[in-house]
């Protein structure tokens, strides 16, 4: 098949002759020489002693002629994506307004998305420059819940940054960049349900909230391995937990108070209890409570008593 194939493209240079017609510039002979001994094809030059023509015009001359005829193979270096992105983008007219960047910006990022593409990857984030006429740059930072490289997906969260954006000078120039490629393979449809789509929809949902009201304005809430209930739990990343299993030794409230309600003994009916709670004493909050189950009312809730007063701190569902 190689044979055949290197066959094809020395008849492709010379005009779809046949091999022995062939002009011999094909193979990047010294066309000007071999017209002086009267040598134009392929044909003619392998009629010609082998030695001789090695020692007269080189081993390279023999390889190249020996890779047409397929005895050799043919080296190729194929191509590699690059590692990283860098594209610019200079724009017809001064640009006053963020969101009319967009446009252009698409550009750069189907760009991006075809090199992503090529190399099987997704990003977590990227970067616009804008380049203003007055020779200073802002950068527009998006981040994404997880990795990605549908252009139109990089466009919604850009177009949320972009309209919260108020330009100081006009716009003349854009450069998008990207590094740190994740490994992003193809999505398999589910036949019942997809699950996988689902959770990309959420991150997607996420991405856009960050994007309008600030990363730090977006988090997840998980447990966390501490006895007193104001520090039983953590602000997160959306989509991260605490690893660490941790189970509470005693009942505890679905609805946990932000602050405790004072409360009169006569009303309350203790249930279970009680649970004594001391800790803190190493981050300086030292908590020491005696914890009950008690019926408020129709409720029921989660008490304790502190120097002579009661105070609830949760309710049961």
């Amino acid at each position: 098949m190689g044979k055949q194939q290197d066959h094809l493209r020395c008849r492709a240079r010379g005009g779809g002759v046949s091999f022995n017609e062939v002009p011999i510039g094909a193979i990047g002979a010294d066309e000007a020489f071999f017209k002086s001994i009267g040598v134009a094809t392929l044909g003619e030059l392998l009629a010609l002693p082998r030695d001789g023509l090695a020692q007269r015009c080189g081993q390279q001359l023999i390889d190249e002629l020996d890779r047409a005829l397929g005895r050799l193979p043919e080296p190729r270096e194929f191509f590699t994506p690059p590692e990283r992105f860098a594209a610019r983008l200079e724009l017809p007219a001064e640009v006053t307004h963020a969101e009319a960047l967009l446009f252009a910006a698409r550009r750069l990022l189907v760009q991006l998305e075809g090199l992503l593409a090529a190399r099987h990857a997704g990003v977590r984030a990227f970067t616009l420059t804008l380049m203003h006429v007055d020779r200073s740059t802002s950068a527009v930072q998006v981040e994404l819940a997880s990795a990605a490289r549908d252009a139109e997906r990089l466009s919604q969260l850009l177009r949320e940054k972009l309209a919260a954006l108020a330009l100081a000078q006009p716009v003349e120039a854009l450069a998008l960049a990207a590094a740190d490629f994740t490994p992003l393979g193809a999505k398999t449809r589910g036949l019942f349900g997809d699950r996988a789509a689902e959770g990309e929809d959420w991150a997607r949902l996420v991405e856009r909230l960050q994007a309008r009201l600030g990363r730090e304005a977006v988090y997840a809430v998980t447990a966390y391995a501490d006895h007193r209930p104001e520090h039983a739990w953590q602000r997160v990343a959306p989509g991260e937990w605490d690893p660490h299993e941790f189970v509470q030794p005693g009942p505890r409230p679905a609805w946990l108070l932000g602050r405790v309600i004072p409360v009169e003994e006569g009303r309350l009916a203790l249930v279970a209890g009680p649970e004594r709670i001391a800790c803190g004493w190493w981050d300086g909050d030292e908590t020491q409570r005696d914890y009950f189950v008690a019926e408020l009312g129709r409720a029921l809730a989660w008490v304790y008593r502190e120097e002579g007063q009661w105070y609830v701190h949760g309710f049961f569902a």
